[in-house]
């Protein structure tokens, strides 16, 4: 059984769980993660998650920290500026947001006021669109911006780390219980984006780089350190179409892979109520 099943899944795990959270036993993790006594771990991670470095990257890790901080070799970006692109790599889910400002995750159910708790802004979003980006051990945990735009100010929320793991979301309402960081990116082609990012086991450490300032497509936007994270984007109604193939594979799984840089949608047509032509 993985650990992460055994956390979460039983309910010795799930007391372990509790008592790792309340004692801060994950600090001792993080120390050790930080350092160079974690240097042979590195070559372990790689082969269990197929991580593509050459034996010199591997050597240059001082840490284990060191390699999951590690920049990128080669990238892609969708250039053309009216198309939404993915910012990282990891697993997307999409969700419609009702008109009472919820959506709903397995067995969580979650409201938008909770998430970034702010009320007035959440109800913004009523009827709009939520994208959920689950990064996985084996990805490269920086991301970047999805349009240019205007990068507001940063609200860290403090919680605790859970998982981010399928079982951990099926078994808590984990996007509003984990530390998180949102902010509100005023984009060209989409409108006003909540952008967050949140946090998971064991460090959830969030560094974001630019703050009250203009921002390109493709710009690194920040990253996540030393854990699978995750993270979600509000659209407005009718802001953002997502591409038919992606919907069409949603439709038969919970999740599809994406790329950073990749092609994801683009703005949705206005709609005229009303018939124009008199």
């Amino acid at each position: 059984m993985k650990s992460t099943e055994f956390l979460y899944g039983t309910t010795v795990g799930r007391w372990l769980l509790s008592q790792i959270m309340k004692h801060h036993w994950d600090r001792i993790a993080v120390n050790f993660l930080c350092s160079p006594l974690s240097k042979p771990m590195v070559s372990r991670y790689v082969r269990k998650h197929h991580v593509l470095l050459t034996a010199a990257q591997e050597r240059s890790f001082r840490t284990f920290r060191d390699f999951f901080a590690r920049t990128r070799e080669d990238g892609f970006l969708d250039v053309t500026p009216e198309h939404l692109i993915s910012p990282c790599d990891g697993w997307l889910s999409v969700f419609p947001i009702d008109e009472a400002s919820l959506f709903h995750i397995k067995n969580s159910h979650y409201r938008v006021g909770d998430l970034v708790q702010e009320e007035a802004l959440a109800l913004n979003y009523s009827g709009g669109t939520c994208l959920i980006f689950r990064l996985c051990p084996q990805d490269y945990h920086h991301y970047c911006y999805i349009d240019d735009g205007f990068q507001g100010t940063y609200h860290h929320i403090p919680g605790v780390l859970h998982s981010v793991q399928p079982i951990a979301c099926e078994t808590y309402p984990v996007y509003t219980l984990n530390r998180r960081c949102w902010s509100l990116l005023t984009t060209e082609h989409f409108g006003p984006v909540v952008w967050t990012e949140v946090g998971a086991l064991i460090v959830g450490g969030i560094h974001n780089e630019h703050e009250n300032q203009r921002v390109t497509k493709g710009m690194e936007k920040g990253h996540f350190d030393l854990a699978g994270s995750t993270i979600v984007l509000l659209f407005e109604k009718g802001k953002v179409e997502l591409l038919p193939e992606l919907l069409t594979a949603l439709s038969e799984k919970p999740e599809v892979r994406v790329r950073q840089g990749q092609k994801l949608g683009v703005p949705a047509a206005p709609r005229h109520s009303g018939n124009l032509l008199r």
